[in-house]
């Protein structure tokens, strides 16, 4: 598949060192608006970093950068994403093509890019204009490409070549059924390749300051591509980088897209994206010098693949990636369903409808057969992780309600989701209260985000089962809501705790409870275990462990911006999470968080210190708005606004601590996990929307219809034989969720009453309502199906 017709030999060194990753702080994300362009780039230190093809989850390169020498054994030898010091911006906001200027530290060059992808192929195209501004005299400089090739994402495995392709220059290479190909407008003067750290490009520029040593070849192992660029034509020219399935097809889409005039390939790219913005709602973010909504939408937009519509994924971005080899294949470029929910809420706050409308549909299309959704996915639905998160199999309920309110889709259309939303009703009524793994990936117990969901979702889903014509299975919906809505305080509320004391209260919401193994009761006094700590710091007892999750309650609908509890949480949650950085307020996600750099800077490791999330900073302004404050809403959006890199792209998190300039590490900074992150930018996007509305863009209206206005109270105490309520407050039916159809005979204070047969509504549980509403405190009910038996306790209402 490759000529190396005078070629070289193969290169020593094989197979290279083990490969990794490099950072995620990521200045930049693009892609072009076209089903004929299916590859995307991301930007770091100036320079590209992980390009992905032909999907947006399959990384296929670790960085792409140039480097200067002046051709001398021991001479001059810069890299210019170590070497130089950078400015990224924008062609235009909104628009993902960027100018990156980089200047040499030693006052010897200035790099000029510009950075975008061909419409017409699967192309990364940059226009670079090289200039030489060291003293007149000087030994003239070189300058050399360097490529580090990750194909799919893993660094092993690969294999490098120089070839030609029909007279035309190139070094490509191959791995896992994919292949790229670098190619210059003005050729090369010289190519090789190597294996990484021994016969590579960069260790061969460094002894010799020229490509005196070259090779034709290095085969299966952590490679590396290297080419002089013949600067003689002049000092502006256009790298191409381009991917394919095949050799042949690779080397055609680099020459075609060489030979079209860069700026009517600029003029495209750009048109297309002008294009996309012309449809949103013209909103703005709090910053001035430019317009950080349109920056925010750009990336959102450019997460998603045509091939896959509907699948955004969570970041290109791989966490502390510099650290990370190919043993850690998704990184974050996989599909969260939480976070690809937000992210439509995001579209929708835009104004972005139709593309909202495919997340639905890619959801639809990515449902597990029992209703609900892995915890994480690769861009055709397969499971990557394999946790269970209730949030996660809730939200996409939540996103057709939302979808329909702000009309993404008609009335007659909701008819289409809803088997989707149906089976995924189910799932939770079957699975819930208690998940698996709250929304951090971490402990399974009752949490007040995942409950605040789980409760919306439900309410949702019993209007659409009303507007399907199933009375029956809406009332069920409604009266589980209602049940586990009115037991939320006695799961996750904790009073008279040192936290509370601390912050002047009486209780707060704690982060998480666990369950109490087969019982529908939490056990505040538990333990919590911190699954990202040292031995002997993470066991932690839950009533000690708090989380801005509990603004969820509000953000939901569930609980008022001023109920006393909410409240004294609020005063827990400033007094424990919160910082001050140089821009304003940040939060933590609960103390004891262990998922950040350790206290030297030092990458995680599975262990760490947990940082500060921005995403925090959006949610606390959502509840402010909430709270009747739109002014503090508006300062915390320009706070959000300045926990950016280079103003463009927000973090999972940022730096806390001390400046560590050795680990580029400042306070108020991006740290070393994943950005951009997509789902804080579109909290971003909603909390523009949300201040221009004057209310909060993505609160259901169903849970503050219900339990804020009408004060509806649980008629219903639910049992499932896998979460058995061991009491139950007089005044509310027994319902029984069971596995098996029959007739349950059942007993009051021994005293037999009439069988009650269960009824089937299709959903995987029989359902038995026994009439206990009139029984008064203090009586036990027993009941026997088959081999399923279980008694509850009636007590004061």
């Amino acid at each position: 598949m490759d000529d190396t017709n005078n070629a070289p030999g193969n290169a020593p060194g094989w197979p290279g060192t083990e490969p990794r990753w490099t950072s995620s702080d990521k200045s930049g994300v693009g892609t072009a608006l076209s089903p004929l362009s299916q590859v995307w780039f991301t930007i770091s230190h100036g320079i590209l970093n992980e390009i992905y093809y032909p999907r947006v989850d399959q990384a296929c390169t670790r960085d792409f950068g140039l480097i200067v020498t002046d051709g001398q054994p021991g001479g001059f030898f810069a890299e210019e994403k170590r070497d130089t010091t950078g400015t990224v911006a924008t062609i235009e906001d909104g628009v993902p093509a960027y100018l990156l200027i980089n200047t040499c530290r030693h006052g010897r060059f200035v790099i000029e890019k510009r950075v975008l992808t061909d419409p017409r192929h699967d192309v990364v195209l940059q226009r670079i204009t090289f200039r030489d501004t060291q003293p007149a005299g000087s030994q003239p400089l070189r300058l050399f490409a360097l490529l580090s090739p990750h194909l799919v994402n893993g660094g092993a495995h690969n294999t490098a070549w120089v070839a030609d392709y029909k007279g035309v220059e190139m070094v490509a290479a191959a791995g896992d059924g994919s292949v790229l190909a670098m190619a210059c407008s003005q050729g090369w003067l010289a190519r090789s390749v190597g294996f990484v750290a021994s016969s590579d490009g960069w260790q061969v520029l460094r002894r010799h300051g020229e490509l005196a040593e070259r090779y034709g070849r290095a085969a299966d192992g952590n490679v590396a591509l290297c080419a002089e660029i013949d600067l003689r034509p002049g000092r502006e020219f256009v790298l191409a980088l381009a991917f394919g399935r095949a050799w042949g097809e690779t080397a055609f889409r680099a020459r075609a897209a060489l030979q079209h005039n860069f700026a009517a390939t600029e003029t495209a790219y750009v048109e297309s994206w002008r294009n996309w913005q012309a449809g949103l709602r013209p909103l703005r973010g709090a910053t001035r010098s430019h317009d950080t909504y349109r920056i925010s939408t750009a990336v959102l937009r450019a997460h998603e693949t045509p091939n896959f519509p509907g699948g955004l994924i969570a970041s290109m971005s791989i966490p502390w990636g510099a650290s990370k080899g190919d043993d850690d294949l998704g990184g974050y470029h996989l599909v969260w369903p939480r976070d690809l929910v937000e992210t439509a809420g995001g579209l929708l706050a835009a104004g972005a409808l139709v593309d909202a409308r495919r997340v639905l549909d890619y959801l639809r299309a990515t449902q597990e057969a029992n209703g609900g959704w892995p915890q994480n996915c690769w861009l055709d639905g397969l499971p990557y992780w394999r946790g269970i998160q209730l949030d996660e199999c809730a939200f996409p309920i939540l996103l057709v309600e939302m979808a329909h309110r702000h009309g993404a889709i008609s009335e007659a259309e909701v008819a289409d989701y809803w088997p989707m939303a149906r089976a995924a009703a189910a799932y939770v009524l079957r699975s819930g209260p208690v998940t698996a793994q709250d929304r951090w990936e971490e402990d399974g117990g009752y949490s007040p985000f995942t409950l605040a969901v789980e409760v919306a979702a439900l309410l949702v889903a019993a209007d659409l089962a009303m507007r399907a014509a199933d009375p029956a299975l809406a009332t069920v919906l409604r009266d589980t809501a209602d049940a586990w809505n009115a037991a939320i305080e006695d799961w996750c509320f904790a009073r008279g705790t040192p936290l509370a004391a601390a912050a002047g209260v009486d209780g707060h919401y704690v982060r998480i409870s666990p369950s109490r193994e087969g019982h529908a009761s939490a056990a505040l006094d538990g333990i919590v275990t911190i699954k990202n700590r040292d031995a002997g710091s993470t066991n932690h007892p839950a009533s000690a462990i708090v989380s801005p999750d509990a603004l969820a309650l509000v953000r939901f609908g569930l609980r008022a911006a001023n109920d006393p509890r909410i409240l004294a949480t609020v005063a827990v949650i400033d007094h424990a999470l919160r910082r001050e950085l140089p821009g304003g307020p940040c939060w933590y996600r609960y103390n004891f968080d262990g998922y950040g750099e350790h206290a030297d800077g030092s990458p995680f490791d599975g262990t760490g210190i947990g940082r500060l999330w921005p995403l925090m900073t959006g949610e606390r302004a959502h509840y402010e708005l909430a709270a009747g404050r739109p002014d503090e809403a508006r300062r915390l959006l320009a706070t959000l606004e300045t926990l950016t890199s280079d103003g463009f792209m927000l973090p999972e998190q940022v730096w806390d601590a001390d400046p560590l300039p050795g680990r580029e590490l400042t306070p108020g900074k991006p740290s070393g996990s994943a950005m951009p992150l997509v789902w804080a930018h579109a909290e971003h996007i909603k909390l523009c929307r949300s201040l221009a509305d004057g209310g909060v863009f993505d609160m259901p209206p169903h849970t503050v219809r219900r339990y804020q206005v009408e004060r509806v109270a649980a008629q219903v105490q639910p049992w499932r034989p896998d979460w058995r309520a061991d009491t139950m407050p007089a005044g509310r039916r027994l319902r029984l969720d069971l596995p098996q159809a029959g007739q349950v005979t059942w007993r009051v204070d021994g005293v037999e009453q009439p069988p009650v047969a269960t009824r089937d509504l299709g959903i995987g549980l029989h359902l038995a309502d026994l009439p206990t509403a009139a029984l008064r405190s203090g009586v036990t009910v027993t009941f026997t199906l088959s081999d399923i038996a279980g008694s509850v306790v009636v007590v004061a209402g």
